[in-house]
């Protein structure tokens, strides 16, 4: 297992511009474009995920893995399997040349006989990230503990009937925060795999709910203590693999955080495929984050329109990230958060090459939903048509009633009297389809032909023209 793994790609992936015809290469994803004032590789902030690509083997519930990855094979000495996947997983990272990674802690280092050894293993891959980071100067975007493989969370870590599994679950998170800390990474998430039931017939809701909240409690307190800067991240989900996870949505985790005083401890980080499992688009779990304050970061893939389970396939969607984006350019972009592809190759693609061709087309993707979101931005699609829709609150009987200076008594009279008396007036539903429409596809070739005669394509920073905009 010694040598380059992905031989296949002998250098960087290159921006060609979108005539191009080289599978290999970026269509769209131009890192040092300028995009509202930001480089584009600024705004989105993408970053690799080990565990789907290099730590999953392509197994489903119906068979064994499929995959290329001989540092998961039976028999391989542990210590050299550990390290050629991180060997690996950094040639792919700097191949891709994308900005950021992130890991569970048992992506990179198995779990020992005892949990001494255990850090030990964590302290041996840590060191050797450190020396890739140095090289390649990928940076972490966050870090994160698997509290959910190991059977001793068949019933959960925070949410565990048992003190002694909360107890191993707390320690196991206070050793990767610190090492996340110590990577100098801009996020630390908490994903609840198994906080949930599986049933109600020997669940007390009730205690578990009283538990996780002390769980996010202490960790916030660690967070404090060892003076990480960056953002604690919740990630919502569903259902799957428990009957009911008790961080549903971002209404239902907004509502937990608020009940146990830890609303600003805590951000979210969203996923498109948990979005879509909780019965919402993933247009509206964004634009609820932001609403509501708690917006951090995003686990960019999608789920199937045919399959009821989170599938965390490549996003492959323009239209439907242009509207998730537009929320986020809006509300002023990621601070500490970014795109993390938290996506799996389908078991059938089993070349080394099919890691980097599902990844360039997802960031492709990517990054024309982020132009023609720019572009709406700019031409304001959606904001002059929501401004107006809501305007009569700024005037005199709207001022009044958000003022407290009008009671439901001062409004029956005024509408007994006559003075109050309202028309339909239309949402406008259609004609805004129609122009988000448009300005995708304006955006589509116009700005990339125009970036080219710019200059863009040589890889320094351009100022694109604006595509036509034509109101709609």
């Amino acid at each position: 297992m010694s040598g380059d793994f992905f031989t296949d790609v002998p250098r960087r992936i290159p921006y060609a511009g979108p005539d191009t015809k080289e599978p290999l290469s970026y269509a769209v994803y131009d890192p040092a474009r300028i995009v509202l004032g930001k480089r584009l590789e600024d705004q989105l902030r993408i970053a690799v995920c080990l565990w789907h690509s290099f730590n999953w083997p392509g197994s489903d519930v119906f068979g064994v893995g499929t995959f290329d990855r001989p540092w998961l094979a039976p028999g391989v000495d542990v210590a050299t399997a550990t390290r050629t996947k991180i060997d690996a997983a950094f040639e792919f990272i700097d191949k891709l040349g994308v900005p950021f990674f992130t890991f569970h802690d048992r992506d990179v280092a198995p779990e020992g006989a005892t949990y001494s050894e255990t850090r030990t293993n964590l302290d041996a891959s840590v060191s050797q990230i450190e020396a890739h980071m140095a090289r390649t100067k990928a940076r972490l975007l966050w870090g994160t503990a698997n509290l959910f493989s190991h059977p001793r969370y068949a019933a959960g870590a925070a949410t565990n009937p048992d003190p002694e599994v909360f107890a191993y679950a707390a320690a196991q998170v206070k050793t990767m925060l610190e090492v996340t800390h110590r990577l100098k990474g801009a996020n630390y998430v908490l994903w609840g795999g198994r906080e949930g039931y599986e049933t109600l017939l020997n669940t007390d809701l009730a205690r578990e709910e009283t538990q996780l909240a002390r769980f996010l409690t202490l960790v916030a307190e660690h967070k404090q203590r060892i003076g990480f800067t960056g953002a604690l991240l919740i990630e919502p989900k569903p259902q799957e693999p428990t009957k009911h996870q008790y961080d549903y949505d971002v209404a239902t985790v907004v509502g937990f955080l608020q009940r146990h005083g830890l609303a600003n401890e805590y951000r979210l980080n969203l996923e498109v495929n948990h979005a879509t499992l909780a019965g919402h688009s993933f247009h509206h779990e964004v634009a609820n984050a932001i609403a509501l304050g708690f917006f951090g970061s995003v686990d960019v893939n999608r789920g199937d329109y045919q399959n009821g389970w989170d599938t965390d396939q490549f996003p492959n969607s323009v239209d439907e990230l242009t509207l998730a984006l537009h929320e986020v350019l809006t509300a002023g972009g990621f601070t500490t958060g970014g795109f993390n592809f938290d996506t799996k190759l389908r078991r059938q693609s089993v070349s080394r090459a099919d890691l980097f061709h599902a990844h360039i087309a997802g960031i492709d993707t990517l990054a024309r939903a982020l132009l023609a979101a720019a572009d709406m931005v700019e031409g304001g699609t959606l904001a002059v048509p929501r401004k107006e829709r809501y305007a009569d609150w700024s005037k005199e009987l709207g001022s009044a009633i958000l003022g407290g200076s009008l009671t439901l008594a001062d409004l029956e009279r005024r509408v007994a009297a006559g003075e109050i008396d309202p028309r339909p007036r239309s949402g406008q539903q259609e004609l805004l389809e129609g122009a988000v429409n448009r300005r995708i596809w304006a955006v589509d070739r116009s700005r990339e032909r125009e970036t080219e005669k710019a200059g863009g394509s040589d890889g320094q920073p351009s100022r694109a023209p604006r595509a036509p905009t034509t109101k709609s």
